[in-house]
């Protein structure tokens, strides 16, 4: 019993150090909201992407609110390896319904 348990402490240990060693690894991803347009049908979004390590592969999730703030249509923008730590980019969002505004929700590392 207590060597099962030593094991498993041990197991839970390294465990924690390689969660924490890959979380250490990846650099954040950040983006500024810069501006949209809204269409009939659709928003525009442009915003900038900043990556510490430019040829890292990124995906962005970009939102159109209706004036009730709601969620009425969404995008997975890929962005891809770039020369520049900041990225100017330009995307369209369809919608199901009137909106007033187009967002990043978030960005990732892929």
């Amino acid at each position: 019993m207590r060597t099962a348990l030593v094991a498993l402490l041990a197991a839970g240990a390294v465990a924690l150090a390689v969660w924490i060693g890959l979380g250490a690894g990846s650099a954040p991803v950040s983006w500024k909201d810069v501006g949209f347009t809204v269409q009939d049908g659709s928003v525009d979004v442009t915003f900038d992407v900043i990556r510490p390590d430019p040829s890292v592969a990124v995906e962005c999730r970009l939102q159109a609110l209706s004036q009730q703030h709601a969620q009425v249509g969404v995008v997975v923008v890929a962005v891809a390896p770039a020369e520049d730590r900041v990225q100017r980019l330009r995307s369209t969002v369809a919608v199901s319904e009137p909106a007033v505004t187009g967002v990043v929700e978030s960005c990732w590392t892929v």
